[in-house]
């Protein structure tokens, strides 16, 4: 019960990794607050999670026994994203975790100068600004009780470039920037930032993932045979599943972590070493 007594905020919780680390932090003992934006947003050329997911993410998450509650909130609106943490702090009284896992992986597929005014704005203004939001609202509570552990899950996209994926590389390497940064504004009160890069991840219909098969239509590679043409950029000729991207927030969030701040932890199996 590695969180045990603590209380998590995890963005993007309604399927995918966010489902993923929800259920992993329920079983080690945190209460939970899910954000979810709910619906689809035009702009995005597939479906969002829904507020049915979310549900279904907060009743596997209760059967380990810990305090659940969610919320609708689209993260490019700074109003949504104050009131819900806001609802979270009254609902628990303190929030020691922000994992910020929400993000989209297009529109892409295009070169640099193809992409247009409003595709830019919409991937950073999730995949960046939204994560700054997110930290802006929650710090507040954290450096008054001298505790947190900020989580920011990036991607190898904010270690390394992919072709006709501009918008999204852009928006992971500043994430990983934003992390060093606020990990320096907070470190002496007792607050951690870290970032969390995971490799291509497994659509796991348990966690009802579709990220690795949306980045695989960008890139104009058949669903249904993209898992193998992924496979063969692994060092470990495996995909990464969801629950090693979980058990790897476990730890960021925890207090084995405790001397862990302004670090990069890429969860890969080795693909941002070569």
């Amino acid at each position: 019960m590695l969180l045990q007594g603590k209380t998590a905020v995890i963005t993007g919780a309604a399927r995918g990794l966010g489902r993923a680390c929800a259920e992993r932090f329920a079983r080690e003992g945190a209460d939970l607050f899910l954000l979810d934006i709910a619906e689809d947003l035009p702009g995005v050329p597939y479906p969002l999670g829904s507020a049915g997911q979310l549900a279904h993410t907060a009743a596997l998450c209760e059967r380990h026994g810990v305090a659940v509650a969610t919320a609708a909130a689209d993260l490019r609106d700074p109003q949504a994203v104050a009131a819900a943490v806001e609802q979270a702090l009254d609902r628990f009284g303190t929030v020691e975790i922000l994992l910020n896992n929400a993000g989209i992986a297009a529109p892409s597929g295009k070169s640099t100068h193809e992409i247009t005014e409003a595709e830019w704005s919409l991937m950073l203004d999730i995949d960046l600004s939204g994560a700054w939001r997110m930290m802006k609202a929650v710090a507040p509570a954290m450096i008054e009780q001298q505790a947190g552990s900020i989580v920011n899950v990036s991607s190898t996209a904010g270690l390394v470039g992919y072709r006709h994926f501009a918008g999204y590389v852009a928006a992971k390497h500043g994430l990983v920037g934003l992390t060093k940064a606020a990990a320096l504004d907070y470190a002496p009160f007792g607050v951690r930032v870290n970032a969390l890069c995971p490799g291509s991840v497994r659509d796991d219909l348990a966690v009802e993932g579709r990220m690795l098969s949306e980045i695989a239509r960008s890139l104009d590679v058949p669903v249904g045979e993209h898992e193998d043409v992924f496979v063969r950029d692994q060092p470990m000729n495996a995909l990464i599943e969801p629950e090693d991207v979980a058990g790897a927030a476990v730890w960021l969030a925890g207090d084995d972590s405790r001397q862990a701040t302004g670090t990069v932890l890429t969860v890969d199996g080795g693909f941002s070493a070569r």
